[in-house]
Formats: C-alpha cells, sequence, structure tokens
C-alpha cells in the first residue's frame, strides 16, 4: 500500500477540526484508509530547522485520487459533510487550444501522449512539494515505474506551442537537464545518469532504443526527454502560473487516469477553482484527441443486490445519499426504482463494477453498523487435502529432529540452475520481467536453493544442522490458462562433519510408512515407492538416487508410475556455491501424488 505523508496542521485546518490521534486513526478506518503513524519531520524554513507534524497514511493502491494531500483532505470533506463533491470544468481560452503533433516514428517506442494546463495556478511551497510528490506516487504505482507512462510538468511561460512529439537518434538530442548546466546528448544523458540513484534505474526503459522520444516547443526547444528527464529551461518553481503537462505513454488508458488525477488534484490552486485547460492531440493518421476528459461516467448498480451483499434494507434515495459521501452523485433510475444511476467523477478511476459501488455504500453506512447474521447454509470447514497432507508431513518432520524454515519463493536465476549444477532449458521456471534485484530473478522450481541458502546463513551453529521445508514450488505449464502451475514439495537436509545419507534414507522411509505406503521392488506390480542409484550433477557421483511412486490416479484410478523427487549427498561443487563447508545430504520430493 502507498503511503502518503501529510501535513497534520494543514489537513486539520482543512477538515475545520484538531483531531487527537486515536480519533484521527478512527476516522481513517471508517473511511477505509490507515493512520500508519502520528509523527514529525525536521525540515529547513528561513534558515532555521523546525519540527513539522506529519500524518503517515496508507492508501489503497486503486485509490490515486487519495495520493496526495488534496486529494485525502477533499475527500475526508466530503465524507464528513463539510462540503460539496467539486464539479471540475474544461475551460477553452478564445486564443484556440494549444496543441501537442504527434510523428509517425513515436509508434517504435512510446505512441501515445496526452496533455492538459493548468491556468493561474498559485503554488506555495507545501503545495508545490505535493504537486512533485504527486508525481512520484503515481509514477511508482499504476505507471508500473514510468514504464507504462511518465509525467513532465513545465512552466508554460517559458516556453511555446504548437508541440511536438517526436522520436530521434539519441545523438540529434541536445539539451540542458533538470537541475543541471551543462548541455547534452541522448547518449551522453545515458551516461550521466547511470550511477544516479533515483534516474539511473530508470534508464532501461529507452537505452537500447535506436530512437528516443522527445518533446519540444515550437522553437525547437527540448521541453522533456521521457520518461527519464525534463529539460531545465521549463522547469516548474514556486512562481511558475501555468502549468502545461504533457504525458507519454505505452498504455493511453493509463495515462488518461494519470492525467485526470494530476490535473483533478492540483485545479483548486486555479485562479478559477477546478477548472482545466485542455490540449489537442494530433496523431499522424490524422486523429485529433482533445484531453482529459473530465467527463463524469455513468455507472448503475441494482439496490437489491446493494442490500444483499451488506443485509441492509436501505432505500434507493439513502444508497444516493451514501454515495455523496464517496464524492459520488447518484440518483435513482426514473424507469426502474430498483437501480440507482451514479455519475462517476474522473477522480474515481476504480469505480469498474457495481461491487465497487456496493463497497462504497457500505463504507459510507459504517463496517461496523452492518448488520450480523448467520449464513443461511450450514457449513462445516476442512482443510483441503493437499495442505492436510503437508501438515502431517511437517509433524512427522519436526518429530524426527528436523526443524522448520521458510525461506523466499523468489531467487537469482544462478541459485536456481547455475549452483545446483543445473540447465535452464528455458521451459521449466517462471522469470520476472524486471526483477529490482538479482537475487529475485525467477520463482524457485526446487526448494533446494532456500534450504541451502538457510544453511548458509546458520554456519555457526552447533552440527548436526537439520532443516526441512514443506511449500509450492512453480513450473511453467501452457496447459493452464495462467501458463504455470503449483507444486507441493517436501526437503530436507542433513549438514554434518560426515555424509548423512542413511539419515534422509531413513527419513524418507518413516514419511513412507506414516502416510501407510509400502516400500515395494522396482519390478513390483503392488503400489509402493523405491529408490533406485542414479546419476545426478547435483550430487556427489554414486551417492544419490531418485525416488518412484506407483500410484493410482485419483480422477481415473488408473495405476501410473512417476518419479516423485531424488535424494544425495550434495556435490561438493554445490557446497562451494553456497559457501558450506561440510558435507550436506538432502532429499527433496514431489508430496502431491501421496494424495
Amino acid at each position: 500500500m502507498p503511503t502518503v505523508n501529510v501535513d497534520k496542521e494543514l489537513l486539520y485546518k482543512s477538515l475545520g477540526k484538531t483531531y487527537q490521534t486515536e480519533e484521527f486513526r478512527e476516522l481513517c478506518f471508517h473511511f477505509g484508509i490507515e493512520l500508519e503513524e502520528d509523527t514529525s519531520e525536521t525540515v529547513i524554513k528561513d534558515g532555521q530547522s523546525i519540527e513539522k507534524p506529519l500524518l503517515k497514511v496508507d492508501i489503497s493502491a486503486n485509490r490515486y485520487d487519495l495520493l496526495c494531500q488534496e486529494g485525502i483532505a477533499r475527500a475526508l470533506r466530503v465524507f464528513l459533510k463539510l462540503g460539496d463533491v467539486p464539479v471540475y470544468r474544461l475551460v477553452k481560452p478564445t486564443a484556440g487550444l494549444e496543441k501537442i503533433v504527434v510523428h509517425p516514428d513515436t509508434a517504435k517506442i512510446r505512441p501515445f501522449v496526452v496533455g492538459a494546463i493548468l491556468r493561474n495556478i498559485k503554488f506555495n511551497e507545501d503545495s508545490y512539494n505535493s504537486f512533485i510528490d504527486l508525481q512520484d506516487k503515481l509514477h511508482n504505482n499504476i505507471c508500473r515505474k514510468r514504464t507504462l507512462a511518465s509525467m513532465g510538468t513545465h512552466d508554460l511561460d517559458t516556453i511555446k506551442g504548437p508541440f511536438t512529439y517526436e522520436a530521434l537518434a539519441p545523438k540529434d538530442i541536445k539539451f540542458v537537464p533538470l537541475n543541471q548546466t551543462q548541455e547534452m546528448d541522448g547518449n551522453q544523458l545515458m551516461e550521466f545518469y547511470t550511477a544516479d540513484k533515483h534516474l539511473g534505474k530508470f534508464l532501461h526503459i529507452i537505452r537500447d532504443s535506436p530512437v528516443y522520444p522527445v518533446i519540444y516547443d515550437s522553437s525547437k526547444t527540448v521541453c522533456s526527454l521521457p520518461p527519464i528527464i525534463n529539460s531545465d529551461h521549463s522547469k516548474i518553481t514556486l512562481n511558475t502560473r501555468n502549468v502545461f503537462i504533457e504525458i507519454t505513454a505505452t498504455d493511453e488508458h493509463k495515462a488518461n487516469i494519470v492525467l485526470n488525477t494530476l490535473t483533478t488534484m492540483f485545479s483548486e490552486y486555479c485562479e478559477e477553482p477546478y477548472t482545466i485547460e485542455p490540449v489537442e492531440i494530433h496523431y499522424p493518421d490524422g486523429t485529433v484527441k482533445v484531453t482529459p476528459d473530465i467527463a463524469d461516467r455513468r455507472a448503475t448498480a441494482k439496490v437489491d443486490y446493494i442490500n444483499s451483499c451488506t443485509n441492509l434494507s436501505l432505500s434507493p434515495e439513502e444508497m444516493c445519499d451514501l454515495l455523496k459521501q464517496m464524492s459520488m452523485l447518484a440518483t435513482v433510475n426514473p424507469t426502474d426504482k430498483n437501480e440507482i444511476i451514479v455519475e462517476v467523477p474522473p477522480t474515481r478511476s476504480d469505480i469498474l463494477h457495481a461491487c465497487d459501488i456496493m463497497e462504497d455504500v457500505a463504507i459510507a453506512y459504517g463496517y461496523d453498523n452492518l448488520p450480523k447474521r448467520v449464513p443461511n447454509v450450514n457449513t462445516v470447514a476442512a482443510p483441503f487435502p493437499i495442505n492436510k497432507l503437508s501438515d502431517s508431513a511437517r509433524r512427522e518432520l519436526a518429530l524426527a529432529g528436523f526443524t522448520e524454515v521458510a525461506p523466499l519463493t523468489l531467487c537469482s536465476h544462478d541459485e536456481n540452475f547455475k549452483f545446483l549444477k543445473r540447465v535452464d532449458d528455458g521451459t521449466t521456471a517462471v522469470k520476472l520481467a524486471n526483477p529490482k534485484t538479482i537475487e529475485y530473478e525467477v520463482v524457485r522450481t526446487s526448494l533446494l536453493p532456500g534450504i541451502l541458502k538457510t544453511i548458509n546463513s546458520n554456519r555457526k551453529h552447533p552440527l548436526p544442522i537439520k532443516i526441512f521445508e514443506v511449500s509450492d514450488i512453480t513450473l511453467k505449464d501452457d496447459s493452464y490458462e495462467r501458463k504455470s502451475r503449483n507444486e507441493r514439495r517436501v526437503c530436507a537436509a542433513y549438514a554434518s562433519r560426515t555424509s548423512g545419507f542413511e539419515v534422509v534414507h531413513g527419513l524418507l522411509d518413516r514419511m513412507m510408512k506414516m502416510f501407510n505406503i509400502q516400500f515395494v521392488g522396482r519390478n513390483s506390480n503392488e503400489l509402493g515407492y523405491w529408490i533406485t542409484e542414479a546419476e545426478n550433477d547435483t550430487y556427489f557421483p554414486g551417492r544419490s538416487a531418485d525416488i518412484y511412486l506407483t500410484y493410482l490416479v485419483p480422477e481415473t484410478h488408473r495405476r501410473t508410475t512417476a518419479k516423485i523427487g531424488s535424494l544425495g549427498v550434495l556435490h561438493p561443487e554445490v557446497l562451494q556455491n553456497f559457501e558450506l563447508s561440510y558435507p550436506t545430504t538432502v532429499l527433496e520430493f514431489n508430496l502431491e501424488p501421496l494424495l
């Protein structure tokens, strides 16, 4: 959940009341947000250090309108019936709309752009900082680290339209980046910001492209190089009176949501509050779009549906009143008294279905006030068979003296393959498209890396170290709609001064006996398990075995035999890769065929 830092004094002033911490926490709870901390931070004002009281508020990830102080204050005022729902208006200037002309080459990298202007705006230090912070929050949230959309905000009085959105070779784009003094071209800029902690993590978005996107004004002055940085020439300051906003994107829908959020939140500081000047977007195919589109969306919900979900008996008129508290105007459908028509404002992009309207009615009514009732059907809780079997496995392993661990499900590609002397065939592991660090590149296909990393972190503990995990691994599987599936496995490790093959072998036998699965010969016609010598690069040569099981498939009751796992003494190279200095013997097998 995103966390928003709110100036306590400004918020309480807006709400017309000073709240005690617990009182405000209760208000947040009823509204559907959470007060994480009532704290303060040290700021420099007029050359002096002062303590500024802050409220850290956790916001639901889909409520983009609450990612700034202005949005929180506005929504709480309406919720507390201290003000009306704002009405946002587009105001077109008599001289005509500003234009952004899109060049065809932008389709190669970021094909969409939207824009708007906030006229006669007045910033103070707090509102200016909030304006910048909201952009950062949106970049990290709906914009997915600027990959789907990125914002550029400019002092319109320093540039002149019509603007052009182009895509050029890096060497042909030259400008002075924000807060710098030296002109750079695209290649030099990439080199300059590679080590930058803030901007360096966004360079990969366009670095390998033959063309970079760029916004020019009518005199060929660079406004921005999206999604990396704006030009210093057009930077906004506390003295900026007209703000030009451009948002380039690979997802036009997300770009429009971001533009609506940014403009509606800060249009309150315009000379004429809640007014926005639109911008014309001219695409190469002749299409002309006017953005932003802040017209209310119409949504509907059935009265009996809302009442059945909330166990209430509200009239349509009462529901309309409650929705007004949630900043949505609603009326009763004149032709169907069982339906309400909701005018969804541009700030509420989270309203997608009748269930979202129902949820807002419940929030405004108060979750604590919803009547409790016994369900109409009697149900008896029961665990899923695989979870019940997993609990039994955990109990037997614990009784055998092994300690349960819970490593992370993500690991590096090397840990999952190279460190175990395994080869990635490209059809097994689910890989993260944009991992945050090298440690979290793939979803594990074996429990073994986590087990060995745990032993590594506990090398100073007395020997033997005996640990286990019963959990899921993830494998690619095109037969599923999600193209992957989970598999429940058991993994146990024994680390000591000497190998413990007989220990893990005995552990396997003990678990199978407790699961009432008998040991049978390899050529036996009976149901049961057996082990056979195997050559596996993960294990020491001649010191490993594969585990086989003959069982009946539950759905078809057909007899089948399959390899379900392996056990053995780890190869010295594997131990070295995980920085382990003593022999380690492991057991890992699939638990699901045992059901």
